[in-house]
């Protein structure tokens, strides 16, 4: 077995911002599957106390307000960061707070802790372009851009995620990962298990890539997006 084949089943040390989303809950889930430390900053004590029951050892703080240096001590010595918390088109204040603001926070809490691998699940721009979405969602997305432009720029072992409308149904395990996808619609399930892959996959780095509804098993999408030198 090759050292690069080999780390793709080796446990991490994950730290998850957006924990207690939906999709932060399941990624949380996914990873603890497969044998992974994982980690959480939330916004109330009794969230703690939840995760904690879990095997989450979550951290209270509220991003908005939480410090670069506060946000490095609670990264510590993790593996990898996921930013997967987001405002969801919310409030002007909440999307920059979130949106823009936190994932700044988050790139510099990250450098200043050694940590180089940071994921962000961000969202496909196509999103809802045949509708009329009004300034505070328009804002959502333009935020959304300059948070992936912002994380690109980065000398960070980077991963951006654009996953297509997200909704609850039950996930299929397969999916269509590529640089460039249609935009449709993907279980939250099947998001959270290729985000998973992808963080275990260290061939994968540096790279934007779009997800949706696909027929490819997760693994093999996965594998097909490792870059060929």
């Amino acid at each position: 077995m090759s050292v690069a084949m080999g780390m793709l089943d080796a446990g991490m040390d994950a730290f998850i911002i957006g924990i207690t989303g939906r999709t932060g809950g399941l990624l949380a889930q996914e990873l603890l599957s497969r044998g992974d430390t994982v980690h959480g900053l939330v916004r109330r004590e009794e969230q703690r106390a939840d995760l904690a029951a879990l095997g989450v050892d979550a951290v209270v703080g509220d991003l908005a307000e939480v410090s670069v240096d506060a946000l490095a001590a609670a990264f510590g010595t993790v593996d990898a960061v996921v930013f997967g918390a987001g405002s969801n088109g919310g409030s002007a204040q909440d999307t920059k707070a979130i949106d823009g603001d936190g994932v700044a926070k988050a790139i510099e809490a990250a450098r200043r802790a050694g940590v180089s691998r940071l994921a962000l699940v961000s969202v496909l721009p196509e999103s809802w372009r045949e509708r009329d979405l009004g300034e505070e969602v328009e804002y959502y997305f333009a935020v959304k851009k300059e948070a992936d432009i912002a994380l690109s720029r980065s000398d960070l072992d980077w991963l951006i995620l654009r996953p297509s409308l997200l909704v609850d149904d039950p996930g299929t395990g397969t999916v269509s990962l590529g640089p460039a996808e249609f935009h449709g619609q993907v279980a939250r399930a099947d998001v959270a298990a290729t985000l998973a892959a992808l963080l275990h996959e260290p061939r994968i780095g540096r790279q934007i890539l779009e997800l949706t509804t696909g027929s490819v098993p997760i693994r093999d999408a996965v594998e097909a997006n490792v870059r060929r030198r």
